[in-house]
C-alpha cells in the first residue's frame, strides 16, 4: 500500500525521494499533499518543510480533521502517533484513506464497496468467463488474465486478448502493468512477483489497484455515455433541422402554388360558350385533384409542425417559431383566400354561362322566326302574282330564285342551333320554330312554286291547243299532274304510260319507245301534243262506261279489286280511287 501513497503523493511532487510511510507521513506535509490530490479539495495554508515538533503536530491534526470531515472513522489514532511514525496505526490510517476516496465511492447494484468492485469486474470479463473466473481479489488474479481481460473489454484498441498465450503468466501481467500505466494512466502499485510467486496476494493491494481500474474505465464510460448524450442531441437537433426545412419548403411551395393558380384564374377569359364550359370542367378537375392534394398537403403540415414541437418539447428545446409568411396563421390566411378565389372563380364561370346561353337562345330565336317571316311573305307572293301569263312565268321565276338565299340563310341557323345543343338548351321560350320546322316550311314554299310555275307553263301550253275542249284539256293536266310524282313537270316513260293507262288507252313499249324518241321524258306539252294526235282513237264515253261495266260485272259500282282483276296497274287504280266518287263498296264509275 505504500506504493499507492507514493504514487498518488508523486503527482505533486515528484522529484521527492519518498522512503517508507512511517517517516514519510511524520511531518504531516506529504499526507495534507495525498489528501489534497486524492479528496480532489485544498486543505488550506500548512507547515511547509516543519522543523519543529509542534509545526509537525499541526500539519497532521489538519489532515485528520479533514479525514474526520470526509467521514473516514479513526480508531485510537492521534497526530502524536503519526509525528512519532508508528508504523502500524499509519498504514491502517492509509487504508482508511483508501478505502473511503479510491473504493468506498464504488456502487453496484446497492452492494458494499468490495462486493460491489467484485460484481463489476464479474460483469465486465463475462465475454471471457471460459478462461477465468474472478471469484475474489487475491489468487484469481495470479495469471493475469483478469487484468488483460479489463482491459480490452474497455479499450480493444490497446490489447488483443484473444491472442494471448494463457500460460505465460508473468508476460500477461507484465502486459497488462505496462498497458494499464502507459495507456491508462494507472501506477504499479506492486511488482509482478507481487502478485504471481506468492501463495496469496494481498487483497486490500489488489482491491486498490483494481479500484484504479474502476475509476479509469467509469471515467471513460461517462465520456461515452456524455459522447452518447451529446451524440443523441446532435440527432435529435439534426432531425428536427430538416424538419423545420423540411416544414418551411412544402409551406413555401404549397403558398407558391396557390397564388400561380389564382393568377391564372385573375387573367382568364372566356372565348364562347364552348371555352366557358371547358373552364367549369377544368375547374371542376382541379377540386376533384389538385385541391384534395392540397387539402392533405396542408393537414400533413399542420402535423409536421406539431411533431416538431413536441421533439422540442421532449428534449426541453426551445419551440420552434416559423419564418414569416411561413406560420400556420399565414398558411391559413392563404387558404382562406384560396377559398374566397374558389367561390369567385365558379360564380364567374356560371354566370358567363347562364348569360351566354341566354344570348344564344335570343340570337337563335331572332334568326328562327325572321326566316319564317320572309317564308310567309314569299308565301302570300305566290297568290299576289297577276297580269299575263308571261308575266306571272317570270314573278314565278323570281320567287324561286330567291329561295337560294334562303338555302344558304337556313345553315347559318343550323349553325345557331348546334351552338345551342353545345350549350345543352332544351327549350327556347322565344320562339316556335325548330331548325326541322323551318326545313319542312321552306320545302313546302319550294314545292309550291314549281307546281305554280308548272302550272303557268301548262296554261301557256294549253291556250294554243284549239282542237280539244277546255274539259278535256283539263282532264290531261289532272292526269299529267297526278303521275308527275317527282313534280317536275316531266313524265317518265313509266309515268307516262301509266298516265295512258288512267285515260283508257294502250300502249306498247315499242309504241312509247317512238314516242319517247330516245329522250329520258316528257315535256307537259309533248304530252299533250301526244293526246290531242290520239284523239281520234279514243275511245266514246258510252264505250268507257261499258267497259267499266264490264269490269264491275254490272254491280253499278267498280271496287279496287275489280279494277286490278281486269289487269290495271297500281298509279291507275290510285288514279281512280283519287277522282271517282265513292258508291256502295267501291267507286261510281258513270259520267
Amino acid at each position: 500500500m505504500s506504493k499507492f501513497q507514493f504514487s498518488a503523493a508523486s503527482q505533486q511532487q515528484s522529484d521527492d525521494q519518498l522512503g517508507g510511510p512511517s517517516t514519510d507521513l511524520s511531518t504531516g506535509e506529504k499526507l495534507i499533499q495525498l489528501l489534497e490530490i486524492i479528496g480532489d479539495e485544498s486543505l488550506g495554508k500548512y507547515n511547509k518543510n516543519p522543523k519543529l515538533r509542534i509545526q509537525k503536530v499541526e500539519n497532521v491534526n489538519t489532515a485528520l480533521a479533514f479525514i474526520k470531515k470526509r467521514n473516514v472513522g479513526l480508531t485510537n489514532i492521534g497526530s502524536e502517533d503519526i509525528v512519532d511514525s508508528n508504523e502500524k496505526l499509519i498504514l491502517g490510517l492509509i487504508w482508511s484513506i483508501i478505502l473511503r476516496f479510491s473504493i468506498a465511492d464504488i456502487s453496484e447494484e446497492g452492494l458494499t464497496a468490495k462486493e460491489g468492485l467484485l460484481l463489476w469486474v464479474q460483469k465486465r470479463t463475462t465475454p471471457y468467463k471460459s478462461d477465468f473466473f474472478v471469484k475474489n481479489f487475491t489468487n484469481d488474479w495470479q495469471d493475469g488474465l483478469a487484468f488483460c481481460g479489463l482491459i480490452h473489454r474497455h479499450r480493444p484498441d490497446l490489447l488483443d486478448y484473444w491472442s494471448l498465450d494463457k500460460s505465460k503468466r508473468h508476460e500477461n501481467m507484465n502486459l497488462a502493468f505496462e498497458i494499464a500505466e502507459r495507456e491508462l494512466g494507472i501506477p504499479k502499485l506492486f511488482n509482478v512477483e507481487d502478485i504471481i510467486d506468492v501463495i496469496k496476494p494481498d487483497e486490500r493491494s489488489v482491491m486498490t489497484y483494481v479500484a484504479q481500474y474502476f475509476h479509469a474505465f467509469s471515467q471513460l464510460d461517462k465520456l461515452g455515455n456524455a459522447g452518447r448524450r451529446v451524440g443523441q442531441f446532435g440527432q435529435v437537433m439534426a432531425q428536427v433541422w430538416a424538419m423545420q426545412n423540411d416544414y418551411e419548403k412544402r409551406v413555401q411551395a404549397l403558398t407558391e402554388q396557390i397564388k400561380f393558380t389564382q393568377s391564372n384564374w385573375s387573367k382568364s377569359t372566356f372565348q364562347g360558350y364552348a371555352d366557358a364550359k371547358r373552364q367549369l370542367l377544368d375547374f371542376d378537375n382541379y377540386k376533384n385533384t389538385l385541391k384534395r392534394t392540397w387539402v392533405m398537403e396542408k393537414r400533413d403540415l399542420d402535423t409536421l409542425l406539431g411533431n416538431i414541437l413536441t421533439k422540442l418539447k421532449t428534449y426541453n428545446l426551445p419551440p420552434y417559431h416559423p419564418p414569416k409568411g411561413l406560420t400556420p396563421q399565414d398558411l391559413e390566411h392563404t387558404w382562406s383566400g384560396q377559398i374566397k378565389c374558389e367561390a369567385e372563380r365558379k360564380r364567374k364561370i356560371s354566370i358567363y354561362i347562364k348569360e351566354i346561353k341566354e344570348v344564344l337562345k335570343t340570337k337563335y330565336a331572332n334568326a328562327a322566326n325572321q326566316y319564317q317571316d320572309n317564308l310567309n311573305q314569299l308565301s302570300l307572293s305566290i297568290t299576289g302574282l297577276d297580269g299575263e301569263l308571261d308575266q306571272q312565268l317570270n314573278g314565278v321565276q323570281r320567287l324561286i330564285s330567291g329561295l337560294e338565299p334562303l338555302k344558304q340563310h337556313l345553315k347559318s341557323i343550323e349553325e345557331l342551333s348546334r351552338e345551342c345543343d353545345e350549350a345543352n338548351i332544351d327549350d327556347n321560350e322565344y320562339t316556335i320554330f325548330s331548325v326541322e320546322d323551318l326545313t319542312f316550311e321552306l320545302g313546302i314554299l319550294h314545292q309550291s312554286l314549281l307546281k305554280t310555275k308548272a302550272f303557268i307553263e301548262n296554261q301557256m301550253v294549253a291556250r294554243n291547243y284549239t282542237n280539244i275542249t277546255p274539259q278535256q284539256l283539263e282532264g290531261y293536266t289532272e292526269s299529267f299532274r297526278h303521275f308527275d310524282t317527282d313534280r317536275d313537270n316531266l313524265l317518265t316513260s313509266n309515268e307516262f304510260m301509266a298516265c295512258l293507262q288512267a285515260e283508257g288507252i294502250s300502249i306498247t313499249d315499242a309504241e312509247v319507245s317512238k314516242v319517247f324518241g330516245g329522250r329520258n321524258s316528257l315535256t307537259f306539252q309533248q304530252f299533250i301534243d301526244f293526246m290531242t294526235t290520239n284523239e281520234e282513237d279514243k275511245t266514246t264515253p258510252e264505250q268507257l262506261e261499258i267497259s267499266f261495266a264490264a269490269l264491275a260485272l254490272d254491280k253499278g259500282y267498280i271496287s279496287e279489286k275489280d279494277m286490278y282483276m281486269g289487269g290495271l296497274t297500281g298509279p291507275v287504280v290510285d288514279y281512280f280511287k283519287s277522282t271517282m266518287p265513292r258508291k256502295d263498296d267501291g267507286y261510281d264509275y258513270k259520267p
